[in-house]
């Protein structure tokens, strides 16, 4: 276990799921939650400010995305990792977030355990993973790889 705690900032423009996911997340003393987002706008300031380990990104957010709010965040900070999360993302969302530095993509239905692990695994790659999409209707199962 690293000496200190993964730091994350969580981006969701839903507050009681944002909540919800820190709580379950802080159950796992490797992960520390630092900040919440409500926007893009606000990730990339929280990024700015805090330069947490992980960001969990929520795609579809208002006043600026989350593809975008990845880009911006990844150009300035590219030590910090973003995993892309989404309840339904449009077609090529999920694309385009890996495209924009994305380490990876959780759906947000998948188990809190899946998620702190996708955190771990980001948080612990010393290059970014690679975003392998397992077709499938609903977008739910992707998987970290190394690359290169």
């Amino acid at each position: 276990m690293p000496d200190q705690p993964i730091r994350i900032v969580i981006a969701d423009d839903h507050r009681l799921f944002a909540e919800s996911v820190a709580l379950s997340l802080e159950t796992d003393r490797r992960l520390e939650v630092v900040g919440f987002a409500r926007d893009g706008v606000e990730a990339v300031e929280l990024a700015r400010r805090l330069r947490p380990d992980v960001i969990l990104m929520d795609l579809q957010m208002p006043h600026l995305d989350g593809v975008e709010a990845t880009r911006r965040i990844r150009r300035v900070f590219p030590e910090v990792r973003v995993v892309a999360m989404s309840g339904a993302a449009p077609d090529g969302f999920v694309e385009r977030a890996w495209e924009a530095g994305a380490v990876c993509f959780v759906g947000k239905d998948r188990a809190v355990a899946e998620l702190a692990e996708a955190v771990v695994r980001a948080a612990a790659a010393g290059k970014p993973l690679g975003l392998r999409l397992l077709r499938s209707a609903s977008l739910r199962t992707l998987e970290l790889r190394p690359t290169g």
